[in-house]
């Protein structure tokens, strides 16, 4: 559900940007008075597209987030996020890495 909304979120983006650039006013179409936001974003083009563009990525960045942090050795999930509910500390990773390696190495002899 959020990923759908994260999508929508995209596509309304781009139209807005493309709307701004253009110059477009489609407050008068719908029988609205425009805001005076849009005003202002028609009059500053550049920097109202781009705070459209990283605000809205911002929030689709959040939308999307699942909060997962994963650490693999040699293709073996050695650390879960989601399983563990926190993520490591250096030292605890230095430790993980140390143990796999003596645990491949002592398979291998």
């Amino acid at each position: 559900m959020r990923a759908l909304f994260a999508q929508g979120l995209s596509v309304v983006k781009i139209l807005i940007i493309v709307m701004v650039v253009m110059g477009q006013n489609p407050f008068p179409h719908l029988g609205i008075e425009t805001p005076s936001i849009y005003t202002w974003a028609i009059q500053n083009k550049l920097y109202a597209c781009l705070m459209i563009f990283f605000i809205s990525n911002a929030v689709e960045g959040q939308l999307i987030s699942t909060g997962a942090f994963e650490i693999m050795f040699n293709d073996v999930p050695v650390w879960s996020k989601l399983e563990t509910g926190r993520i490591p500390s250096a030292a605890e990773v230095f430790q993980i890495i140390e143990n796999h390696m003596r645990f491949g190495q002592a398979q291998s002899a």
